[in-house]
């Protein structure tokens, strides 16, 4: 976000002005998926799946941030045994949160990675 060359921008977080400067507009929202590397088996998920995660966000939100190349470890307690995920992080700026979207979509990516619970969350965000 920070690294945009004067003479360009992106269309999620900055916009030009009238002296060619870039500067970040306002998005209120930082909202994480946090996706399983591995299915129920064990095995690797195929990129296709982060893929449509990619192409679908970039259309909605004009670009997104996937943390892919150090997965984050999940660790929970289910019926007394302790389960372990390789996550990747997936994020993107938002104007506003819309809840039934994110809703819907959580869904769906439940049945594209065939989890029980995708975990999407948002919080406030705030540029400096």
């Amino acid at each position: 976000m920070g690294d945009h060359l004067a003479n360009e921008s992106c269309s999620c977080c900055c916009r030009v002005s009238k002296d060619h400067q870039v500067q970040l507009t306002s998005m209120p929202y930082l909202v994480q998926m946090l996706l399983p590397v591995y299915d129920n088996g064990g095995g690797r998920l195929t990129t296709d799946h982060y893929n449509s995660v990619r192409i679908k966000l970039t259309e909605i939100f004009g670009g997104l941030t996937a943390y892919t190349r150090a997965p984050a470890e999940g660790v929970w307690n289910s019926d007394g045994k302790v389960k372990r995920d390789d996550i990747v992080v997936v994020e993107v700026m938002a104007q506003s949160l819309d809840r039934a979207f994110w809703a819907d979509y959580r869904r769906e990516l439940e049945r594209l990675f065939h989890q029980d619970k995708i975990v999407i969350r948002a919080q406030t965000y705030e540029a400096l």
